[in-house]
């Protein structure tokens, strides 16, 4: 992948409203060392996206013990973002002071047999909650990691959404860099499988949840004919061999599909008026391809074609700050925007907007926006000064 494991050369302590900082996976004392950058201060949440290269289980626990008293959040990654853009073999964590967000935490475990009602009714619970304790905190929103293969994405973000009401929220799947063998999630020390974390924010700063994506799609149309939905595998397409029929509609021989290929040439389906994209995670030995969002017999996929990714980029940044400094972007990137900047080699003019415009994060195996999971996404919220201290 196209990153870089050293910061930018202007990283220092960090004392805006949202707290950053990063060090190396194989740090000797991670904890210790992001400690001293994220400064002193009483905080309501401390995430940590963290590299699959690192000793998750000793990091978490360190971690938890390190930051007592403070909700801790952590998730493997599929790649960092952080200073200097997007980084490898790193851990980037962010803190979230009191003086300026109040945090409620929830658990959800067991997505695959999820009981949709307990967990709306603890979400609003929580939101009373939050909004009598920091009723002069006037802006709100969500998010939630998940682990990136439990293949419950899309009936996790449904499920909740009626609990989250009103308030924007976004997500993102945890990785494992390639490999797709483990995706770890972590609420204060305790590691989980099979769950998710949201996490619920009023704070004192303007905010902007987002939900961007550079791809338009064509009239290149495929049909879902035989399908398994529950581990999202597709097997024929047009009523042929999946892969064999996308590799012929690109022109390629099915031996050459790669992540690559499924950057380059995403499929999109059409829900609710808007193109939503259903990435492609890998071709089977059977020639079956696997899927990271929610798959079905009879869907009509169309194929898609991604705008000038560092272009568009800048544009929706500038759209959506309005010319005003962000003090900080929470973003959780789809990974094969990464692999599409590393085929394109632009990766080094992504990471320069990234970090220009104080963008932290991870790249995952899929992102949530509201009620849905979405792939080939930046999902995020733009944190804005306190109108008071301007």
């Amino acid at each position: 992948m196209d990153g870089s494991k050293n910061p930018s050369a202007s990283e220092e302590k960090d004392v805006s409203s949202l707290r950053r900082a990063q060090v190396a996976s194989n740090h000797t004392a991670p904890i210790e060392a992001l400690q001293a950058k994220l400064g002193l201060g009483e905080f309501a949440l401390v995430c940590l996206f963290v590299s699959p290269d690192a000793d998750f289980a000793k990091l978490v626990g360190q971690a938890n013990a390190a930051f007592a008293g403070t909700q801790v959040m952590a998730c493997t990654t599929a790649g960092e973002i952080g200073q200097g853009g997007y980084l490898d073999d790193q851990i980037v964590a962010i803190a979230f002071p009191k003086s300026l967000f109040q945090v409620s935490c929830h658990l959800v475990e067991n997505l695959t047999a999820l009981d949709q009602d307990k967990h709306v009714d603890a979400l609003i619970r929580m939101r009373v909650d939050l909004m009598e304790s920091a009723a002069s905190f006037a802006h709100e929103f969500a998010f939630m990691v998940v682990d990136g293969l439990s293949l419950s994405e899309d009936q996790l973000a449904a499920a909740i959404a009626p609990g989250l009401g009103p308030v924007p929220m976004f997500g993102g799947s945890a990785g494992d860099g390639t490999r797709f063998e483990q995706t770890l999630i972590s609420l204060n020390g305790t590691i989980h499988r099979n769950a998710a974390i949201v996490a619920l924010v009023r704070t004192r700063c303007p905010i902007k949840v987002f939900s961007l994506d550079h791809l338009t799609p064509k009239d290149v149309r495929m049909v879902v004919t035989k399908a398994d939905p529950s581990r999202r595998i597709v097997e024929r397409l047009n009523a042929e061999p999946a892969a064999a029929e996308y590799a012929r509609i690109l022109g390629k021989d099915p031996q050459q599909l790669d992540n690559f290929t499924f950057a380059a040439s995403p499929v999109v389906v059409r829900l609710g008026g808007t193109h939503h994209v259903r990435a492609i995670q890998r071709v089977t030995p059977d020639g079956d391809l696997v899927f990271f969002s929610a798959i079905d017999e009879g869907m009509v996929l169309t194929l898609a074609e991604p705008e000038d990714i560092v272009s568009h980029l800048s544009q929706a940044f500038h759209d959506l700050l309005a010319d005003k400094k962000p003090d900080a972007i929470i973003a959780f990137d789809c990974f094969l925007r990464r692999i599409e900047a590393t085929q394109k080699q632009v990766g080094h003019q992504l990471g320069k907007i990234l970090d220009e415009n104080r963008v932290v994060g991870f790249s995952t195996y899929g992102e949530q926006r509201g009620a849905l999971h979405v792939n080939h996404t930046m999902t995020g919220v733009a944190i804005f000064t306190p109108e008071d201290t301007e």
